[in-house]
């Protein structure tokens, strides 16, 4: 039934997220920026992988191969992770700019968690359940359990990141997704 679908996939991929790269990633964005762009970035991002994976199933690995996603994925992240470090030292221009440039924060953090996630174990899983359960259950459950972890991840960055010192902030932002690059890029050998 759908519902149980809906239950089993909700608890698999809540195991599979809990401290997963996409959170931190909604953490780290969430302690600079706005929360709402944030949030719908990464809600909208799972809805799409979500989508696609009960949709395509596991073909995606095989339209796209694995090493230009992680490779595009890594230089993203090193990419934003630079402009943290350069912009530490311009704290108040990135907190007035960062209310004018929601969209562009709304589309960073969808790029992102789409780009993070894309044909990652969550997304697999998805696909695999699919296959064998009620896809519109496992869509329900996937999604749901997506969007609670990003509310966390998202509410825990503005909680107790937040309130760190905006110079430190961008540092440990910076050094994060820089972090998350190679460790991308660490899969490719």
């Amino acid at each position: 039934t759908i519902f149980t679908s809906a239950t089993l996939s909700f608890g698999v991929i809540a195991a599979a997220e809990m401290g997963d790269k996409s959170q931190l990633v909604c953490m780290a964005l969430a302690a600079r920026y706005a929360l709402a762009p944030v949030f719908a970035g990464s809600v909208l991002a799972f809805l799409i992988l979500n989508l696609l994976a009960v949709l395509v199933g596991s073909t995606l690995a095989l339209l796209i191969p694995e090493s230009i996603i992680i490779a595009f994925a890594a230089l993203l992240f090193a990419v934003f992770g630079i402009q943290s470090l350069i912009n530490q030292n311009n704290v108040e221009t990135v907190e007035q700019d960062s209310v004018k440039a929601s969209k562009s924060i709304f589309f960073t953090t969808l790029l992102m968690i789409f780009l993070a996630e894309l044909g990652d174990k969550t997304q697999l899983a998805v696909a695999a359940m699919s296959s064998t359960e009620n896809p519109y259950g496992v869509y329900i459950g996937s999604s749901l359990v997506l969007i609670v972890t990003s509310a966390i991840g998202v509410f825990a960055g503005r909680r107790w990141l937040s309130k760190m010192n905006p110079r430190r902030l961008h540092q440990f932002s910076g050094f994060f997704f820089i972090l998350l690059a190679g460790l991308l890029l660490l899969k490719l050998f």
